[in-house]
């Protein structure tokens, strides 16, 4: 009798554990490489339907390749090498595209703690150019800004921390971000210092909804949305410290339909200083919807 007794305990703990990792196997599993893809932009374009105060657009289009420097896949440290530009073709006459966002920039990650599969504590630092390719004056005759050949030009750096986990009621993997963005007083074009800030602080929340089925290692997820806030630190523009021009604010609904491979659908609210070079000087608050190419894979 005891026999058969150590005998069925033996059975139905084995089969507990099978059940235990093949719901572990369903789960999405997480890289370094993942998380510093996570923390770089998507390549998108917008359609011409936005909703607020920006100048009416054709579309804007995000190119955000990232190349990979790393010595081997599981190397606790790697670096991107992304050449981002962001172009807005108005709607015009002749369809102008003016001064394009150049943002190339090397970024390196660093594998700070492993806990599980799922929850990872990340370093990241980023050197970063960002220009609109012009060498005009930067002022009109008129003392405003010259919008159509003034010269903007910044360098920077940001250093910060990337921590992720997972929640098993909502199947989603989450991310949260905080780092410091440096722009150095002589990095800038000498017309910038005092109207445009120089010292940010940068944070987002990440989070990644997932189908819990066999086929995880083909699928991406089918959801995912995105909460960014920056707060501008230093003193510029002759800002009060508690001024909502500060911050700027951005979330980002993400679908990908199963029936799309490479794109998916998303809309965005932003609101805060308007981030496409030369044209900081302006505060948007705008709706918009397009195309994204998300390219994370679980």
């Amino acid at each position: 009798m005891r026999i058969l007794i150590i005998i069925w305990l033996l059975f139905f703990n084995n089969i507990f554990q099978l059940v235990g990792q093949e719901a572990d196997s369903l789960l999405p599993k997480l890289s370094l490489l993942k998380i510093a893809l996570i923390n770089q932009s998507d390549s998108y374009v917008t359609f011409p339907i936005d909703v607020g105060n920006i100048e009416p657009l054709l579309f804007e289009a995000n190119i955000s390749p990232s190349f990979v420097i790393r010595k081997r896949k599981d190397s606790k440290m790697l670096a991107l090498l992304t050449p981002q530009i962001i172009i807005r073709m108005y709607d015009e006459d002749s369809y102008p595209v003016k001064t394009p966002s150049y943002i190339p920039q090397l970024s390196i990650y660093y594998l700070l703690n492993k806990k599980t599969e799922l929850d990872y504590s990340v370093l990241f630092g980023r050197l970063a150019h960002h220009s609109n390719g012009q060498d005009g004056e930067f002022y009109d005759e008129n003392g405003s800004i010259n919008l159509e050949t003034g010269n903007f030009s910044t360098n920077f750096i940001e250093f910060g921390f990337l921590q992720t986990g997972y929640s098993n009621d909502l199947k989603a993997i989450k991310t949260i971000k905080n780092a410091i963005e440096i722009h150095p007083k002589y990095w800038m074009f000498k017309e910038l210092p005092g109207i445009y800030s120089g010292l940010r602080w940068n944070s987002s929340f990440t989070s990644f909804k997932f189908p819990i089925n066999k086929a995880r290692n083909q699928e991406r997820a089918k959801f995912s949305l995105k909460a960014e806030t920056t707060v501008m630190l230093d003193n510029y523009n002759d800002l009060k410290f508690f001024d909502l021009d500060r911050i700027n604010a951005k979330l980002t609904f993400y679908y990908h339909p199963s029936f799309l491979e490479d794109i998916g659908l998303f809309i965005q609210f932003y609101h805060g200083m308007d981030y496409y070079n030369i044209y900081f000087n302006h505060q948007i608050a705008v709706i918009r919807f397009g195309m994204m190419t998300e390219i994370l894979r679980f």
